[in-house]
């Protein structure tokens, strides 16, 4: 039993290990952003960018590796959208974490108050 569970819990950290991979560049999370809103081209999703289609499709194959991507292939257009699941997993992953940060936010959030009242 515990073998599996190993081998499921690896399974799960080596895709958010892959898909946190992918949004760490900036580029590639411009594209991210792009599809949010419609399927793209590859072409149009070079548009924005000062490289080459190979430099584009790098990415492509990288936001694909981590499953962020789907490209449907239609005679020689590449069309690629979003697979929101895949976001969901990685807010799913945050989301654990919020509590920390929010914490953190309240007690600023007290501090703050507290050198208001000092000043009046």
């Amino acid at each position: 039993m515990s073998v599996i569970f190993n081998y499921m819990v690896n399974q799960k950290e080596d895709k958010l290990n892959e898909i946190f991979h992918a949004l760490a560049d900036s580029t590639r999370r411009e594209m991210v952003q792009m599809m949010a809103l419609k399927e793209r081209t590859v072409s149009e999703l070079a548009t924005p960018f000062d490289m080459s289609l190979a430099g584009v499709s790098k990415h492509i194959k990288v936001l694909e590796r981590a499953n962020l991507v789907i490209r449907d292939v239609h005679g020689r257009t590449h069309i690629c959208h979003l697979n929101p699941e895949v976001l969901h997993q990685a807010t799913e992953w945050l989301s654990f974490y919020e509590k920390y940060w929010s914490d953190r936010f309240d007690l600023l959030e007290n501090e703050l108050r507290k050198e208001k009242k000092k000043e009046h």
